[in-house]
């Protein structure tokens, strides 16, 4: 099955180099998850001045598990960043990127429901922005304005 049956026949044209205009439902779509990857790289660069800011203002247990750990989140702050500036562009490899980071994120939302001191506020806060990432970066049309000319050709 060719995987642009189910795209719209009046948003790609062959001679050009991308999808020449797509609807307006896809250019939502496209802006709806790049402002939401943007703001998930905000929130990772928040984390990371305030687990700065903790280490220098209060003593921890360990420091070497407090480096760790702020290191680990400086990592993936870079790496949500440059995911989300990727995605703006609509670099093919930033929707794969992005499907993972979501992957992580509704884990860490699945935890945050459940234990001693669970956060259901702090589930949903993470889960719903998950879930209409990854279901936005899965739907056809925006699937395809992510791929690449040459692979458009290949598949003809």
């Amino acid at each position: 099955m060719n995987p642009r049956e189910d795209a719209p026949l009046e948003a790609h044209d062959d001679s050009s180099d991308r999808v020449a205009t797509p609807d307006t439902g896809v250019r939502t779509a496209l802006v709806v998850v790049s402002v939401l990857l943007l703001l998930e790289a905000a929130a990772m660069v928040a984390l990371v001045i305030w687990l700065v800011i903790d280490l220098f203002s209060l003593e921890p247990s360990s420091y070497a598990t407090a480096i760790a750990l702020l290191v680990l989140v400086a990592i993936g702050a870079i790496w949500v960043v440059t995911v989300a500036l990727g995605s703006l562009r609509q670099a093919p490899w930033s929707r794969a990127a992005a499907i993972v980071w979501q992957i992580l994120q509704v884990s860490i939302a699945v935890g945050a429901f459940q234990g001693l001191f669970a956060r259901p506020d702090v589930g949903w806060a993470l889960l719903v922005p998950a879930i209409t990432v990854v279901g936005l970066l899965l739907w056809a049309p925006v699937r395809l304005a992510y791929t690449r000319p040459e692979d458009d050709a290949a598949e003809l």
